[in-house]
């Protein structure tokens, strides 16, 4: 299976020049707890870096710094893996496993961005898995019993 088959396609992003609290701001508005950032290149948006509530409250918030006059290119983290649409789920994985990443941008083939994918997205798309093969006994059980009647 293809990443681009469990990777969510709303993704947030916002640019380097992004005030921390204007990221702050986007995460609030749009419910979630990171924002890709981006720059342009050919009309596509390109991921840059990745920052996190967890980032603003430990890099600003916890030192008393002013989000407002602080930048997000100044805290985003920019060792930034990517995986491309047609990846598959289990390399990703291995690739999150290894790095210890827990969000990776996923990019189109022109490498803008096209959605994310969240060690949550994979846990869910893994139990579904599980819960699949879970039901393999039964039915090869009444598929026995239907056989030999």
């Amino acid at each position: 299976m293809n990443i681009s088959d469990i990777c969510t396609v709303q993704t947030i992003s916002c640019t380097r020049d992004e005030t921390v609290q204007g990221a702050a701001l986007l995460m609030r508005k749009h419910h979630v707890g990171d924002l890709i950032v981006v720059d342009g290149a050919n009309g596509e948006a390109i991921p840059a870096g990745i920052v996190t509530d967890r980032d603003i409250v430990v890099s600003i918030v916890a030192l008393g710094l002013d989000p407002e006059s602080l930048l997000v290119g100044d805290i985003m983290s920019d060792d930034l893996l990517t995986c491309r649409e047609d990846d598959d789920v289990y390399q990703t994985i291995e690739h999150m496993r290894v790095r210890g990443i827990r969000r990776v941008p996923v990019v189109n083939r022109k490498g803008g961005l096209a959605g994310i994918v969240s060690a949550d997205d994979l846990l869910e798309f893994l139990a579904e898995e599980m819960g699949d093969l879970s039901r393999i006994s039964g039915s090869q059980q009444a598929h026995e019993k239907r056989a030999r009647h």
